[in-house]
């Protein structure tokens, strides 16, 4: 388990090094609907949270590429499929050939029916078992991020040639990867649930994760710390979650196919 105290000097080291951003993803339909918060980490004792759609976010990272900063966006969304399904619909044990074979499926809902002619079952990734994810890619909760971020925003990049770790790495100024804020409350020894819905006490866990993220170097202004307090969503919680320090260790093999949750 990482310690808060470590986890500040990492942080510190860390944003002289790139801008860090954390993205709470979504994968409603309509692009988002300006559901997506993005917190961006711009110094040691500034950050900014905004409000996005996949479109803007897609935007807003080619332009990170072209400024002079390197760039880290860490998103909250599954970046790849398990080897197991790949193998099960004759796909080509590669990330392209996944992405460009989901995209196909023409929707996430498209998608997850033909996952599920072969098999109802929800097999997880080695990324998920070692980051300790609360859903497999294909789950019902989540397929919908899963699908849109593989095909609307990480196929664009790549595309693009922005560097996406670890399945399609480039010399890019702009790196995207992806994160999960349940993964590193547990890692840090927060309470990873309960801190979602209405009332006092999804409020009052709210708080105490917004202070224990203060501790760990995050720079959570007074009137940041209301607006995250008081979203009974828990989004701008979530992007900020994702501004402590990525997890940086050796990937195995497959995750150069199913992603890697740092």
């Amino acid at each position: 388990m990482l310690s808060v105290w470590k986890a500040a000097v990492i942080l510190r080291k860390f944003v002289t090094a790139m801008q860090l951003h954390g993205v709470d993803f979504s994968g409603a339909d309509n692009g988002g609907k300006h559901t997506i918060r993005i917190a961006t980490l711009k110094s040691p004792t500034e950050i900014t949270v905004e409000r996005a759609d996949r479109g803007a976010l897609l935007r807003m990272i080619l332009a990170s590429a072209k400024s002079a900063d390197q760039h880290l966006w860490r998103v909250d969304a599954a970046s790849g499929m398990p080897l197991g399904t790949l193998k099960a619909h004759a796909i080509d044990a590669n990330w392209l050939a996944a992405a460009r074979w989901s995209a196909a499926t023409a929707s996430p809902r498209g998608w997850r029916t033909q996952l599920r002619l072969i098999s109802r079952e929800e097999p997880r990734r080695t990324a998920d078992n070692e980051a300790r994810t609360p859903m497999a890619p294909m789950n019902l909760r989540v397929f919908k991020a899963t699908w849109t971020f593989l095909c609307e925003v990480l196929l664009p990049l790549h595309e693009a040639g922005i560097s996406i770790a670890p399945v399609a790495p480039t010399r890019s100024n702009a790196t995207v990867c992806e994160g999960n804020s349940t993964s590193v409350l547990y890692r840090l020894g927060f309470p990873t649930r309960g801190y979602k819905g209405e009332g006092d006490p999804p409020k009052r866990v709210r708080a105490l994760i917004a202070r224990r993220l203060e501790e760990a170097g995050i720079p959570i202004s007074t009137a940041l710390m209301q607006h995250a307090v008081a979203d009974t969503e828990g989004d701008i919680l979530d992007a900020l979650i994702l501004l402590t320090p990525p997890l940086h260790t050796v990937v195995p093999a497959e995750a150069a196919v199913e992603g890697w949750v740092y």
